[in-house]
């Protein structure tokens, strides 16, 4: 079976129509799918920011729904079902509403105002999307592949599916729950030297930052090894234990990372398929037809 692998959509339901589009499916009686049976996978994100995101929600659902598609549940989806998630220890819910944390989700709020029931429903949906998928070809999570995380978090899911009694340890800190489920839908982070930080992309001061995971980093500086940093950090060389995803390991397909540009491969068997649609660059899939080789031959996207 061919795949069509999409990165992280964002609530821009027009572009993921004009992709899908450009990749042959077509609309019959309501859904997307494809005259020779292709499949998408969505690698997560499919809410806040964009102005469209009842859209997007209802037409990714349809495609699951429907056998068209597999969806797998992103770091904002996880969110959502935290925010939503009443704290039973000490009231409250378990991503707490800050000023922070109600802006990254205010489009999404903003666009449900009145249809509580359908925002709920969703929230319910975001629980049945599975963490990650593999199989016998590739591999396919929304930030990271961390085979520590997956084997621990295997034993503690109904058929790939986060359960409800997770989330209590999964807020706290220092617990396996919290550091596994933070790789793989947020990716790996590292503490920066002392006295170093940096400022994301919405205004918050960072002193841990996301790594490149699938590169080897010996030897690598901070400023090579870290991602999306919007200031260069000093020239240090990185210490660190961390270990690249293996040269021989399967391909593996993720988004989350905001990349801009023209699309590229991180490594001979890793791709990132975000490239900040919701930022005005690109949405971007990339057409799997059983090579085991990755190419960027295989990249469609749309601006």
């Amino acid at each position: 079976m061919g795949y069509d692998l999409i990165g992280d959509i964002h609530g821009h339901c027009a572009a993921l129509i004009s992709l899908l589009d450009q990749l042959g499916y077509t609309k019959e009686e309501g859904i997307y799918q494809h005259p020779e049976g292709r499949k998408v996978i969505f690698v997560g994100d499919y809410i806040d920011r964009g102005s469209q995101i009842l859209e997007t929600l209802a037409l990714v659902k349809s495609m699951v729904d429907s056998g068209q598609a597999i969806a797998l549940m992103g770091n904002h989806e996880y969110n959502a079902i935290l925010f939503n998630a009443v704290a039973k220890s000490k009231g409250g819910y378990l991503r707490e509403h800050s000023i922070k944390n109600i802006v990254q989700h205010y489009e999404t709020l903003r666009q449900f105002k009145g249809q509580d029931d359908l925002y709920q429903t969703y929230i319910d949906w975001f629980m049945t999307l599975p963490l990650f998928y593999e199989n016998e070809a590739f591999r396919v999570v929304h930030a990271c592949w961390d085979a520590q995380a997956i084997a621990y978090l295997t034993e503690r899911l109904e058929g790939n599916l986060l359960k409800p009694t997770i989330f209590q340890d999964a807020v706290t800190k220092g617990t396996k729950a919290y550091h596994y489920l933070n790789n793989i839908l947020k990716g790996k982070e590292l503490k920066l030297p002392q006295g170093l930080s940096f400022f994301d992309k919405d205004g918050f001061e960072r002193r841990n930052t996301r790594i490149k995971w699938w590169l080897e980093p010996k030897g690598m500086q901070w400023n090579d090894y870290a991602i999306s940093l919007s200031s260069p950090l000093p020239e240090l060389v990185i210490t660190t234990t961390e270990k690249a995803y293996g040269k021989g390991e399967k391909p593996v397909f993720f988004g989350h990372y905001w990349l801009k540009g023209i699309p590229e491969l991180m490594s001979a068997n890793a791709c990132c398929l975000d490239y900040s649609i919701a930022k005005g660059d690109k949405l971007v899939a990339y057409r799997w037809e059983g090579k085991p080789v990755l190419s960027v031959e295989n990249f469609v996207w749309v601006e």
